[in-house]
């Protein structure tokens, strides 16, 4: 079979998906294409959408700022990104499209390819930093995964108590001060903003000084080591990067495409490279 997937998005001319994607078609002695589709946000959205549908690609992702707006022209939506709001895959099933979100579960493989034994223990604990899109998919994949307690901290508690509507059980909204005072209080902690990333690089969402035997985890992977994860290495705290997550969200996305679960072995270590520019 000869696979056409694509991407829709703006902007999107940098995207590591391409490439991703075709390491996995060689992974899997798979024949296809993967095409980006730039939609400006002052383009009519729905005619372009029309005109992706007669492309008949056999699946495509979706990133910012999209993954909201695809969702009223879909024929059908996982109830995972229904609970979640967003979609960033989407699969073409006999001419209909049916759409995914991929990030949570992404996170969540990418977190437990790094810490197996750590992540079979039954009670694991979380602090998510940030209460955006991407916490509230990690939070639902948490909440699947089976962790005991998932807080979420934010600077606007409101943000925070609307992702912990989705499941309230064992979960809390925290300011970043009464968080500071918790931390030793969890096994992970998840940095789920855009806090650190190019050009701050300098920044951190919370000190994470004198705090001992905590995964520290950054989903922003520009630069590879945020001062985070930085500051975190500086403590002897294990780190956890974020551009593994990205690698295994675009696993779940080629599986639900292909019905193939592609290996990302040695696929970090080549990822890491290309964003370090090596």
């Amino acid at each position: 079979m000869n696979y056409r997937f694509g991407l829709i998005g703006y902007p999107i001319q940098h995207s590591l998906s391409p490439w991703i994607h075709k390491r996995f078609m060689e992974k899997t002695r798979s024949n296809g294409s993967y095409e980006k589709v730039e939609i400006l946000p002052t383009e009519p959205f729905e005619d372009k959408l029309i005109q992706l549908k007669k492309e008949r690609l056999d699946g495509f992702n979706v990133t910012v700022p999209y993954k909201q707006a695809i969702i009223p022209f879909l024929d059908e939506i996982d109830p995972t990104a229904w609970t979640i709001g967003a979609v960033n895959t989407v699969v073409n099933i006999d001419g209909k499209w049916k759409g995914y979100n991929t990030d949570g579960i992404g996170y969540v493989r990418s977190l437990q390819s790094k810490y197996p034994e750590w992540f079979a223990k039954a009670k694991k604990r979380a602090l998510i930093l940030g209460a955006g899109g991407a916490a509230r998919g990690i939070f639902v994949a948490l909440k699947h995964a089976g962790f005991a307690k998932i807080d979420i901290a934010n600077r606007t508690l409101q943000n925070a108590d609307s992702i912990i509507e989705i499941s309230p059980q064992n979960a809390a909204a925290l300011t970043y001060s009464d968080a500071k005072e918790k931390l030793q209080e969890y096994d992970v902690l998840i940095q789920t903003t855009s806090v650190g990333m190019k050009p701050s690089i300098e920044q951190s969402i919370i000190d994470l000084k004198d705090l001992h035997s905590v995964i520290a985890s950054d989903i922003v992977y520009q630069p590879i080591k945020t001062t985070f994860l930085q500051q975190a290495e500086d403590n002897g705290l294990s780190i956890h990067y974020g551009h593994t997550m990205l690698l295994y969200q675009a696993q779940y996305a080629f599986e639900i495409w292909t019905g193939i679960k592609p290996s990302v072995i040695g696929m970090d270590e080549e990822l890491q490279r290309i964003l370090e520019g090596r």
